[in-house]
């Protein structure tokens, strides 16, 4: 089926939709001209594009798109009109079998209807319910993007396709737009910079989705951790840590081991059977169960940078964005009913704070709902969905409702924020939950001399900071505010006679709290500026006879040049006061 396993949503949403859908067509057709041989399994639109899983026995490679490009234009200039016609199920069954389309024949088999739709545009037929386009001839603004592997239904245990990506769109000149987000994108890549800036990287010998942090990288992950945690301490946080393993009776009581064991890390020791947390949550709540509560304790505030693990597939690991091990900025709140909404409040106050002081302005909502498969009482959940809706009302927040999309144990609020070239990455979530404190019998005394059930509230504000730190590189494209880069300053001297001013105007500004380097290379000047922009440093303190004589540097900036001679103080005045403001430059 030409877009078999895609949801409903993205057909409403998407006024692309059929455009792709045909154009995800025509490359099949063309791929089966140009290799008769070939069986075809499915091909969705997606956002922002289209693909087509194909079984064949020649290797594509991304050179052979514009052969496949060509062809579809032709299929574009003959104006064939795209007909749905309707087959019985086991006719059609039936020719799927004598033509060999093996995928199409099992898309078939699980279909209930008695008929079955297909779609016909000249001499090609796929299966499929649509929608489409009237005429292949309405398709004009088509670019094949890359060649990818992929396992039949996503199962590593089935037959590996080659899958290839493609977008359309109504007009060239927005293709044209796309494709330079697209370049865009390439240059902002965080695993690229990473590499090039000495920010971090991956061990084959360590094994998959573990980050290793150079000196550089680590700076700014330290960074990042103190400014959160000096705000969290600011608004009546309590610090906690946790182990990173528990035995499984954590995890069975939590829930975890029932709906989250195929992405934990489990291991046997001394006949008892532990797993890596993959969650922060119970151990916070086993703190919280230490001692006995009471009402004017809460709302109690536990938060940690935690690292957890999870056990992702190799295939959708994706550099500092999809990992096994990351640290979240985690925290657990307990509080009371009366205090639950005020509470939300503010930690989405607390959220617009954070996320505006690393330079982004623009977001998006998402509250998602019970899903299928769930733990608790109906009546809770619908609570919490209820607080959670109120909070957003109340602070006149604009959000879309995600049905079915909430975690195991609570409904959720999730905070998109949007980069520089306009791309949405999840950042902070905000998790009401009724039901683990009922499974690990969590309770304060009241005010009423009672015992009560406490609220819990899942937070992060960042989520993973391997990911934050992945968007945050892309969002800059490296140039990391003064604040956040490892080396705000670098003083380059104009030959060894003026080595030692340069070393003492290096000393001068590390007193005065800023990160600096002295460039000793015995390089050209131009050459040490080259590599300075290169590294992405905000500042080049330049020094010659000249500067050494009147006490001054000359100043050059990453982005704005020449800044002309400075005096030494003025000039440190100057770094710190853009540190101390956070502007994004």
């Amino acid at each position: 089926m030409g877009h078999a396993g895609k949801s409903d949503e993205l057909k409403v949403k998407d006024p692309l939709y059929a455009l792709r859908h045909s154009a995800a067509h025509i490359m099949a057709q063309a791929v089966r001209r140009l290799y008769p041989n070939v069986k075809l399994a499915i091909g969705p639109p997606i956002e922002d594009g289209f693909y087509y899983d194909l079984d064949l026995p020649t290797k594509l490679t991304d050179e052979d798109l514009p052969k496949i490009e060509a062809e579809m234009a032709k299929i574009i200039k003959e104006h064939h009109a795209f007909r749905q016609s309707f087959m019985p199920r086991d006719e059609a069954m039936k020719l799927f079998q004598q033509q060999g389309e093996r995928y199409k024949l099992e898309i078939a088999e699980g279909i209930a209807d008695g008929n079955v739709s297909l779609y016909t545009d000249g001499e090609f037929a796929d299966l499929c319910e649509g929608p489409h386009v009237p005429s292949t001839g309405d398709v004009k603004a088509i670019k094949l993007l890359s060649v990818a592997g992929a396992y039949w239904r996503g199962d590593e245990h089935n037959t590996q396709l080659q899958r290839i990506y493609g977008t359309a769109f109504s007009t060239t000149a927005e293709l044209d737009a796309y494709l330079h987000r697209l370049e865009e994108a390439k240059r902002r890549d965080h695993r690229r910079l990473g590499t090039e800036l000495e920010l971090f990287s991956f061990q084959d010998l360590a094994g998959p989705g573990v980050v290793f942090y150079h000196p550089k990288g680590a700076l700014v992950r330290h960074l990042i951790e103190e400014d959160l945690k000096r705000r969290h301490l600011e608004r009546g946080y309590d610090f906690v840590a946790t182990p990173h393993m528990f035995r499984t009776d954590m995890w069975q009581r939590s829930g975890h081991l029932e709906y989250y064991k195929d992405y934990m890390f489990l291991f046997e020791a001394e006949e008892q059977s532990f797993g890596l947390k993959p969650m922060n949550c119970p151990g916070h709540i086993l703190i919280y169960a230490s001692k006995t509560r009471s009402y004017r304790e809460l709302p109690l505030r536990f938060f940690e940078l935690g690292t957890v693990y999870r056990n992702e597939k190799s295939g959708v690991l994706h550099g500092l964005l999809r990992v096994r091990g990351f640290t979240q900025d985690d925290a657990h709140i307990f509080l009371r009913e009366d205090q639950l909404v005020e509470e939300i409040e503010r930690i989405i106050d607390f959220e617009f704070e954070v996320v505006r002081a690393y330079g982004f302005t623009d977001w998006d909502i998402e509250l998602s709902t019970r899903p299928e498969k769930y733990i608790g009482q109906l009546d809770a959940w619908n609570h919490a969905e209820a607080a959670l809706r109120q909070a957003l009302e109340a602070r006149k927040l604009p959000y879309t409702v995600h049905e079915g999309e909430g975690a195991f144990y609570g409904p959720k609020i999730d905070i998109k924020i949007k980069d520089a070239i306009g791309r949405s990455w999840q950042c902070g979530t905000i998790q009401c939950d009724f039901n683990l404190p009922e499974r690990f019998d969590l309770t304060y005394a009241g005010q009423d001399g009672k015992v009560h059930r406490p609220i819990m509230v899942h937070r992060a504000l960042l989520g993973s900071l391997e990911r934050f730190l992945g968007m945050l590189l892309e969002h800059y494209a490296g140039a990391l505010p003064v604040w956040l880069s490892p080396v705000q300053v670098v003083v380059i001297p104009i030959g060894d006679r003026v080595l030692d001013y340069a070393k003492t105007v290096a000393s001068t500004l590390q007193q005065r709290g800023l990160r600096v380097q002295c460039d000793e290379r015995n390089e050209k000047m131009q050459a040490k500026i080259r590599d300075a922009q290169l590294q992405k440093i905000p500042y080049m303190a330049v020094v010659g006879e000249r500067e050494a004589q009147a006490g001054a540097v000359a100043v050059r900036h990453r982005k704005d040049g020449d800044l002309g001679a400075m005096g030494l103080g003025p000039f440190g005045d100057r770094v710190l006061e853009e540190a101390a403001s956070r502007r994004a430059t």
